[in-house]
C-alpha cells in the first residue's frame, strides 16, 4: 500500500522542545478531525502517492538529521507506522505530530510522539482518546491549543486531575487569531502551571504553516 503525501520540505522546527532545529517535514494527507482553528486544511485531501523508499530518498536530499512526520493526521494512514520505523532505522531522530484521536501504542518507541489533547474550543473535544495517556513516556509531549479562557480553564483542570506533567512535557499554545498570546502567558504565570508556553516560530519568521 502506498503512502499519500501532501508535501516534504526542509525548514526550522516551529514547535515543541525541538523548536529551532533544522528539520525535514513529511506531511501525510488526510485527517478524520475538523478542528475549528486548523491551519493545515490543505492537507485533508489530494496529495501524491509515494512509497516508503521514495520518501526516504527525498528526505535524504536534505542535511538535517531531524525528521517530523505530520499531517493532517498521519496515523490515519496505515503505512505511517512502517514509515516511522524506516526513518528511525535510517538513523534519523524522528518526531510524530498526532491529534490524540487515534491509538499511538503501535508507534515505534524510538519516535517522540507530540500528541494533542483537544480542548472544547477545537470542536473535536469528544475525539480525545484518553487511553493514549497511559502509553506516553518522558520522551513524548502533550500539546493543548488554547482558543479561549474556557479552553484554558479546561486544560488547567485536566492537567491537575490527570497529573499530566508527571507523564511528559506539556505545551500550551494560543490559537492564532482567537486569543491573545500575552493573555495565555499571563494566565500560566498567574496559576504557576508546570507547562511550556509556545508560539509557532515558523509563523513568526515567515508567516506560513510550511515555514519557508
Amino acid at each position: 500500500m502506498a503512502l499519500r503525501i501532501t508535501e516534504i520540505f526542509y525548514s526550522l522546527q516551529g514547535e515543541a522542545s525541538r523548536v529551532g532545529l533544522p528539520t525535514v517535514f513529511v506531511r501525510l494527507t488526510g485527517c478524520p478531525l475538523r478542528c475549528v482553528w486548523c491551519d493545515t486544511e490543505y492537507s485533508f485531501t489530494g496529495g501524491s502517492p509515494a512509497t516508503i523508499a521514495s520518501v526516504l530518498a527525498e528526505v535524504a536530499k536534505y542535511p538535517a538529521r531531524q525528521v517530523c512526520v505530520t499531517g493532517g493526521e498521519p496515523l490515519s494512514q496505515k503505512e505511517c507506522l512502517p514509515l516511522l520505523t524506516a526513518l528511525c532505522d535510517a538513523g534519523y531522530e524522528v518526531s510524530l505530530e498526532t491529534s490524540g484521536a487515534l491509538d499511538i501504542a503501535a508507534v515505534d518507541p524510538r519516535v517522540a510522539r507530540i500528541m494533542d489533547l483537544k480542548a472544547p474550543g477545537s470542536g473535536e473535544n469528544d475525539k480525545n482518546l484518553w487511553r493514549n495517556l497511559g502509553v506516553l513516556s518522558r520522551n513524548d509531549e502533550i500539546k493543548i491549543v488554547i482558543a479561549s479562557r474556557g479552553d484554558y480553564e479546561w486544560a488547567r483542570e485536566i492537567l491537575r486531575e490527570r497529573k499530566l506533567d508527571q507523564l511528559c512535557a506539556i505545551l500550551f499554545s494560543p490559537a492564532q487569531g482567537l486569543i491573545q498570546a500575552t493573555d495565555l502567558a499571563g494566565w500560566i504565570l498567574e496559576d504557576g502551571l508546570p507547562v511550556r508556553f509556545q508560539l509557532q516560530l515558523h509563523k513568526l519568521l515567515w508567516g506560513s504553516e510550511r515555514g519557508k
